[in-house]
């Protein structure tokens, strides 16, 4: 085995197809194809089915995959630790960002952080909470920003900031500043979904949810605040929405976001990555710049908060 025949397997894993994984490697299709079949031969298990259309992976060989994702990346921690030994930050990081903050975070900060890492490519994905988990879990994803706490035991937390939620309300409820959630009116409550209910430690807003009417027989759930938006403008509804998605709202959305009593409900964000994440330089370079650029905003306003667990 090399680290070349771990690259093919790999490539064809994900790509689902011999030609289009020996494109990927920048090889023709026969040697990668020849380069896998001597590697099955050598260890006597066969870890992809060529008789289907995709391509599949065998049951054996997906736990062989799986392994073979870890060496590639303990492979590549080896080179990033010789070129740090260097002095050089090279290499390729990928960042699942979930999408409730990517819009509204990354330009903030993307322009500055990935302009002191001139050598480094940076791919970008928005994901669910659930994808960026896997995806560090499998060493697919470097690094992920998400709320927090995950309580996953695999998985190393950094706080990033604490996030309040302001009301949007197009309903016209009257509802003035300093209310707290049992004022609303839930039958006009519209909430974001990010793959879970998101809940308060006393799961009031999971219980408004239950009892809530704007059409029996509609649920919609949506991960995109534009797309949310767009229903709450159609129907005069009421929805909760994190503060950095706010700030450039115009002036007559403005008027329509109200402050909640303290305790006002919040959420924190942090970074994740694995336990055996090894760049921890560009780990603490995207960390200060995330919390300089969002501090000017958080930091005029310092209510007391009650954190809204994501799971």
């Amino acid at each position: 085995m090399n680290i070349q025949q771990i690259k093919y397997v790999i490539a064809v894993e994900k790509l689902r197809s011999f030609g289009e994984a020996a494109k990927e490697c920048y090889i023709s299709q026969p040697t990668l194809s020849t380069m896998i079949a001597r590697y099955e031969e050598e260890i006597g298990v066969i870890i992809f089915d060529r008789k289907t259309k995709p391509v599949t992976v065998t049951k054996e060989g997906k736990q062989i995959v799986q392994q073979l994702k870890i060496l590639a990346n303990e492979f590549q921690n080896l080179d990033v630790k010789i070129s740090n030994l260097k002095g050089e930050l090279v290499g390729k990081i990928k960042v699942g960002v979930i999408p409730t903050i990517a819009p509204y975070l990354l330009p903030r900060f993307l322009n500055e952080w990935i302009g002191k890492l001139p050598k480094m490519q940076f791919e970008i994905s928005e994901l669910t909470t659930d994808k960026i988990i896997e995806g560090i879990k499998h060493r697919d994803i470097d690094i992920g920003i998400a709320s927090t706490p995950l309580k996953e035991p695999d998985l190393i937390e950094h706080h990033l900031y604490d996030e309040p939620f302001l009301l949007y309300d197009k309903s016209g409820s009257g509802l003035k500043h300093g209310f707290n959630l049992k004022e609303i009116d839930i039958n006009r409550l519209w909430l974001l979904e990010e793959g879970h209910c998101m809940k308060t430690q006393t799961e009031t807003i999971c219980g408004l949810r239950k009892k809530r009417k704007i059409n029996s027989n509609l649920e919609y759930k949506s991960g995109s605040i534009d797309t949310l938006l767009r229903f709450v403008e159609k129907y005069n509804g009421i929805t909760l929405l994190p503060l950095l998605s706010t700030t450039e709202f115009p002036l007559k959305n403005q008027k329509l976001l109200k402050e909640f009593k303290s305790p006002v409900p919040a959420r924190s964000v942090g970074l994740i990555v694995h336990k055996h994440f090894i760049k921890q330089n560009v780990l603490a370079m995207l960390k200060k710049d995330i919390i300089k650029a969002t501090s000017k905003v958080l930091d005029t306003r310092k209510p007391r908060l009650q954190l809204i667990n994501p799971i």
